[in-house]
């Protein structure tokens, strides 16, 4: 039972498995969506008995679903056995995440908790479409791969901060003393410059200060659009590792010169994980099935024979 329950919550390879995972995310969008909505006052206090009937009914299957992935982690061979592979399984993004979303209705059961404050922290389910969906698997994914790129182009972000909060608390400080008091005070106008939001509340009145002004805006453009590059070029890395990853597949699928009915159901399983397109799936498999064959020379008989490449 525990290996059915693990394949339909896990690796949801049949139209069983799919149905509850497709009904889970809808559940997950009909909370995030009441959150917002009973923040409305008026409507809160008109179907306050609906907003609870619905808290209950999810805590209770957001519940089991959490133990339920609790206990068949252990079928996954990269965890290892017992106690061990249910607490590294406990330690994953995932499985925060699924705790996550059940934590605020506990903590208002034991704790007298702010409501507006427990509404903000049920809106964390909202991550819990990362497992459902392949938009957000393919972005959190992306955010891995770079976090390294990020966390340096982050790093450089701080540090030009910091000497423009310095450069700025220099030049301004003795005319505008309650705008530019200190470095750390300074670090707001420095921020809002930087990623070119400019908010007017604190703006420079020296020619000094404003010839630094510029200076740090335009240093800001390259600064701010840096991370924004790096996202941009591991989306492309990370499709296009997925792309060769499913031409590997139906590659391996034309090994006997042709593709089953299952094998095609198989590849577009794959298409959906991999989180391409229909037409695209469509376009990559039709480019591979129709590559003409190309002549092959045996090294030992010299004979030629034909085989799909």
């Amino acid at each position: 039972m525990r290996t059915k329950l693990y394949r339909l919550l896990e690796v949801a390879d049949s139209r069983t498995g799919r149905t509850l995972n497709g009904l889970l995310m809808l559940l997950i969008v009909v909370n995030v969506v009441a959150v917002v909505i009973e923040s409305v006052q008026t409507i809160y206090d008109a179907y306050q008995l609906w907003f609870d009937y619905l808290e209950l009914l999810s805590i209770i299957v957001f519940s089991i679903e959490y133990v339920a992935r609790l206990w068949v982690s252990v079928e996954s061979p990269a965890r290892g056995e017992g106690w061990r592979a249910r607490l590294r399984y406990a330690l994953t993004p995932l499985a925060i995440v699924d705790l996550l979303a059940i934590l605020p209705f506990y903590f208002g059961v034991f704790f007298d908790l702010d409501l507006r404050f427990l509404r903000a922290l049920r809106l964390l389910r909202v991550f819990k479409l990362a497992r459902h969906s392949t938009a957000m698997d393919l972005l959190l994914t992306v955010i891995r791969n770079e976090a390294a790129t990020i966390a340096s182009a982050m790093f450089v972000m701080v540090i030009i901060i910091i000497m423009a909060a310095s450069g700025i608390y220099l030049i301004e400080g003795d005319a505008q003393p309650e705008a530019f008091q200190n470095i750390p005070q300074a670090m707001w106008w420095a921020a809002v410059t930087l990623t070119t939001v400019g908010y007017g509340d604190v703006v420079p009145i020296t020619v000094g200060g404003r010839i630094f002004g510029l200076v740090i805006t335009l240093a800001g453009v390259g600064m701010v659009a840096l991370p924004a590059g790096v996202l941009a070029s591991g989306f492309s890395q990370e499709l296009g590792k997925r792309r060769a990853e499913y031409t590997l597949k139906i590659k391996q699928s034309l090994t006997d010169g042709a593709i089953s009915s299952g094998e095609l159901h198989q590849l577009q399983d794959d298409a959906a994980e991999l989180g391409l397109s229909d037409e695209e799936a469509h376009l990559l498999l039709e480019t591979e099935t129709t590559t003409p064959a190309v002549p092959i020379i045996c090294p030992h008989c010299g004979k030629q024979f034909t085989s799909q490449q």
